[in-house]
């Protein structure tokens, strides 16, 4: 049997709300819309992809982690050609820049909208 990674799928209160902001952020596609699940794909291909499914007790994690708080499962990359110019418009978008920032240079970690860990980075790091 072969595997393949079709998705990756975030918990959130409000999925077609937090679609809206990686659509604008990724400039994906929207496949599929309804309250409680939204399924997003790059234009040009059908898989993987980035869905939305509704978790009414979603908790944000804590960063960096700390014994005892909610803790970060997973977090997604994003590679983009111009790293403040990004950060920027993820910001525009609804997104916030965490204080801490591990790396110096050629990473910014920030949240989405309802408080999942991305980070955002140039080619090369």
């Amino acid at each position: 049997m072969t595997a393949s990674l079709t998705a990756t799928v975030l918990g959130t209160p409000d999925p077609p709300a937090l679609a809206d902001f990686y659509r604008e952020l990724l400039g994906w596609v929207e496949m599929s819309r309804d309250p409680g699940w939204v399924r997003l794909r790059a234009p040009e291909q059908e898989r993987p992809g980035l869905s939305f499914q509704l978790e009414t007790d979603h908790v944000p994690p804590v960063w960096p982690q700390a014994p005892g708080a909610q803790q970060m499962q997973a977090h997604l990359d994003i590679q983009v050609d111009d790293l403040e110019r990004e950060v920027e418009r993820a910001v525009q978008l609804g997104a916030t820049v965490e204080s801490h920032q591990p790396q110096p240079e050629g990473v910014r970690v920030i949240r989405d909208p309802h408080g999942h860990l991305v980070c955002l980075y140039i080619p090369g790091f």
